[in-house]
């Protein structure tokens, strides 16, 4: 996705457990990752967003969800 064309873009990101998932543009762009936080068992966990470019920024949305427990029947 060309960025200076469309000067936004947007991001999906699912976190669960040790797997981290961003969607970008709808989707069209996937990056999954895994990771061993050191505090994930412990609610002293967060997510930052951050920017490692040189232009600034501007986040218009952001939303955060706790996700229940998955029931296996």
């Amino acid at each position: 996705m060309d960025i200076e064309e469309h000067k936004t873009i947007t991001l999906r990101t699912l976190l669960d457990h040790s797997v981290i998932e961003s969607f970008g543009d709808g989707g069209r762009t996937c990056i999954t990752a895994r990771v061993y936080p050191e505090h994930v068992s412990k609610s002293s966990s967060h997510t930052y967003v951050f920017n490692n470019g040189s232009s600034t920024v501007k986040v218009s949305k952001l939303e955060a969800w706790d996700l229940a427990t998955a029931a296996v029947a």
